[in-house]
């Protein structure tokens, strides 16, 4: 275990308990889902150095387009300036700290602080603010413009960003997981986007048990999830969608494959077959890669540490239409020991019919909505 002289005696001692119980017996102790000075470490030396993701490219289209998102405890402003560059921006006044974002989303050409008027571009710099040259005639405004995210990575659309000036990129944390990511990211050189606003819900749990869940805990399936597959909203029946493949990707990334070894016939999740052909990118890929595809039924997993994803075939209406594949990319942001904000967002494949994007869309919110067929059940 690396060194820990960063924290405080006590968490010192739980995390080599943890450390000692794992190894020994394979239990880890229930406290480290309720601690909260080990909460508090958390956010400040795992988010604080991890990468974090704040969202989609496609979430903000449009010069000026912004959402409001965080990494860890940290508010950010992920916004697309009028010079095109996606930045993500601390939303805190380099005045006295006060908020200048005071909505989820929007469209802005500038940020103003509302306690003394200092006002920023979308962009991130300082442009004014009252009486400015008497108060601060020595100021220089460049050097005070909004804070960026000391680092900032685009994954396929994907924007994360790090509180720490060094460290690992966001490939080389990734691991492993980078190869299955872009298999199923890159199937279409256009990409992913969005589909819809993010689900958004307080659910009291520690958001190491959600993570948790998505990395390899498929053994709730068979009986918390055992309605989903009763009324046929998934088309592989429970036992049989169990076999497959778990991986341990490196870094404390985890995924698992439901794969058919024997069929001879494509899958590709369940895609139909007009839509498979929209998958330009397919024959650049490895050939691993390909094959893996071809089989696989339901893919899901964690990216470390707080964001997981699944991509399986379920229907809106089990008696009447067929099952449809989705995506949904989920974070659990830690808001306290026993306490996480879920952020659920559903994707699809930008160059894919309309029709089928509404289709799969439906299916996501019958199963995945919070009175969703699936998700009740969690």
């Amino acid at each position: 275990m690396e060194k820990q002289n960063h924290l405080s005696p006590r968490v010192r001692v739980m995390l080599e308990e943890m450390k000692h119980d794992l190894e020994t017996n394979g239990t880890i102790p229930i406290g480290i889902f309720n601690d909260e000075e080990l909460h508090q470490a958390e956010l400040d030396h795992l988010f604080g150095k991890q990468w974090n993701y704040l969202g989609h490219e496609s979430e903000i289209p449009k010069r000026g387009d912004y959402v409001l998102r965080y990494a860890g405890k940290d508010k950010f402003i992920l916004v697309r300036g009028d010079d095109g560059e996606i930045r993500a921006l601390l939303d805190a006044c380099t005045h006295r700290g006060v908020n200048v974002c005071r909505a989820e989303k929007g469209n802005v050409s500038q940020f103003r602080c509302m306690y003394h008027g200092w006002i920023f571009k979308n962009n991130g710099e300082l442009i004014g603010a009252p009486s400015f040259k008497d108060a601060y005639g020595g100021l220089k405004k460049e050097e005070w413009g909004l804070i960026p995210a000391p680092r900032l990575e685009n994954f396929y659309g994907f924007i994360f960003v790090s509180l720490a000036e060094e460290g690992p990129t966001l490939r080389e944390s990734l691991g492993g997981m980078a190869w299955y990511l872009e298999m199923v990211m890159n199937l279409q050189s256009a990409g992913l986007e969005v589909l819809g606003e993010p689900q958004r819900s307080i659910i009291n749990a520690n958001w190491k048990q959600a993570a948790e869940n998505f990395s390899g805990d498929d053994y709730h399936l068979l009986y918390t999830h055992k309605s989903t597959y009763d009324v046929g909203a998934m088309p592989v029946p429970l036992v049989e969608n169990m076999k497959g493949y778990h991986i341990k990707a490196g870094n404390g990334n985890a995924l698992s494959f439901s794969i058919d070894r024997e069929s001879t016939d494509p899958i590709y999740w369940f895609f139909p077959e007009e839509i498979v052909k929209t998958f330009d990118n397919l024959p650049s890929m490895s050939n691993e890669q390909q094959e893996l595809a071809r089989g696989a039924r339901v893919m899901v997993g964690t990216v470390f540490p707080n964001l997981s994803f699944l991509l399986l075939p379920l229907s809106a209406d089990p008696s009447n239409l067929p099952p449809t594949p989705l995506f949904t990319i989920r974070l659990w942001r830690p808001v306290g020991p026993d306490k996480i904000e879920w952020f659920n967002w559903f994707f699809m494949y930008k160059n894919t019919p309309e029709e089928f994007k509404a289709l799969s869309y439906r299916s996501a919110m019958a199963n995945f909505g919070l009175s969703g067929i699936f998700e009740m059940d969690d």
